[in-house]
């Protein structure tokens, strides 16, 4: 195969293919459009956009008309107004005293609300910045997570309703994140969208008009389109499955679901010997060669995101999948590439769109017991993005 033409003299890098997620982000728009309801799109870019690089995919996903991004982090909503963007944002993690909350009041950034002392946080900040603060009240359907519960709901929405006579806030909306929202027959299905209809009830019964809700993810999108849009009223939220990843096995892998992997992970070899049988691999020689072999290194390690619990890992060498051998360290891991010839400089896909016979993101979760969310996200900052996009690189 040869030196990569991406980067010749890179180590490793990220390619992010933005038509891919042009692609993806319309499949999940006709998925929501697809039960007769048109709500408007949220595209989740939390966490560095699930490590794909948010200082391009946001601006990627404007400018194919999402309405909406959420982030998680005060501080990753202000960046992104600090880049330019000037649409709706809303961001949901917030704790006490957070010395953000003002500046994203100013900033005309939604933000989550789910516990009076928040309430009286945000109506402060409010006050001091001159106008309400824009709210979407967050009601704990069934998780056991985020969320005021079901049980102080009525007294929340009371204080609620004080604020909004205050003109201290103006509430959004009405959400909540489901259980499995990848697999509609659920046990928890059923009364996540009972609990969150009546939340919205008793919203609406306060004289609080709340036009947005949104309870459905891309998961809940792509498993049942007809009960997801039927239960937000105007919103859904598009995470994980724009970037190309599974939102969960029920729902099959990237390519049953119609969906395009966006980053594929590269590095290029930085040795190749060869040795004999007996020679053990690594730390703890975990792995010892059963016969004489040639190894290849890989520079990247746990420190870059691969993970060190990955059991029967391979990645793909010069058309072929190549084993991960011995344990993964810090900044470097050994592939068994046989009695095969390579050279230093090769490419090595550690996971990409799988179209070559590569492995696909999902293939390292299971080989670590986790999903696929977790192995892009976890890319660190030591391996660079290259943004692809019709007419070239961004």
């Amino acid at each position: 195969m040869g030196v990569s033409n991406l980067g010749v003299s890179m180590r490793a890098q990220a390619v992010i293919d933005l038509d891919s997620l042009r692609r993806n982000v319309e499949r999940l728009r006709i998925a929501a459009h697809s039960s007769g309801a048109t709500p408007a799109l949220m595209g989740v870019v939390k966490a560095d956009a699930y490590g794909h690089g948010v200082t391009h995919v946001a601006p990627a996903l404007r400018r194919n008309g999402m309405e909406w991004l959420g982030v998680a982090l005060p501080s990753e909503a202000l960046a992104l107004r600090a880049d330019g963007d000037t649409g709706r944002i809303l961001a949901w993690l917030i704790v006490p005293d957070d010395p953000t909350t003002a500046e994203c009041i100013a900033a005309k950034v939604d933000m989550s609300v789910a516990a009076a002392w928040l309430l009286d946080e945000v109506a402060q900040a409010a006050r001091e910045v001159g106008f309400p603060a824009r709210i979407h009240v967050k009601v704990d359907t069934g998780l056991g997570r985020g969320g005021c519960s079901m049980q102080e709901w009525p007294l929340f929405v009371e204080q609620l309703r004080a604020a909004v006579d205050r003109d201290e806030v103006e509430i959004v909306g009405v959400w909540s994140h489901l259980v499995a929202g990848e697999d509609p027959h659920h046990a928890s299905a059923a009364l996540q969208r009972e609990n969150f209809a009546s939340a919205v009830r008793q919203i609406r019964a306060a004289g609080i008009s709340a036009p947005l809700c949104h309870l459905a993810n891309s998961g809940a999108v792509l498993a049942d389109p007809m009960i997801a849009t039927g239960a937000t009223g105007g919103l859904v939220r598009m995470g994980i499955a724009m970037f190309g990843v599974s939102p969960g096995i029920p729902l099959g892998d990237p390519r049953s679901l119609g969906l395009e992997p966006v980053m594929s992970l590269r590095a290029r070899l930085a040795l190749v010997k060869s040795v004999p049988a007996g020679q053990g691999v690594s730390y703890g020689h975990r792995w010892v060669a059963a016969e004489a072999t040639n190894l290849g290194l890989v520079p990247l390690g746990y420190a870059d995101g691969i993970p060190r619990s990955a059991n029967g890992a391979a990645v793909w060498v010069r058309g072929k999948l190549r084993p991960v051998v011995g344990s993964i360290a810090m900044d470097q891991f050994v592939i068994d590439l046989g009695h095969d010839h390579a050279e230093a400089g090769d490419e090595v896909i550690i996971f990409g769109a799988g179209s070559q016979g590569e492995p696909m993101a999902e293939d390292w979760a299971r080989w670590s017991g986790t999903i696929g969310y977790e192995i892009v996200t976890r890319i660190g900052p030591r391996v660079p993005r290259v943004h692809l996009e019709s007419g070239g690189s961004r």
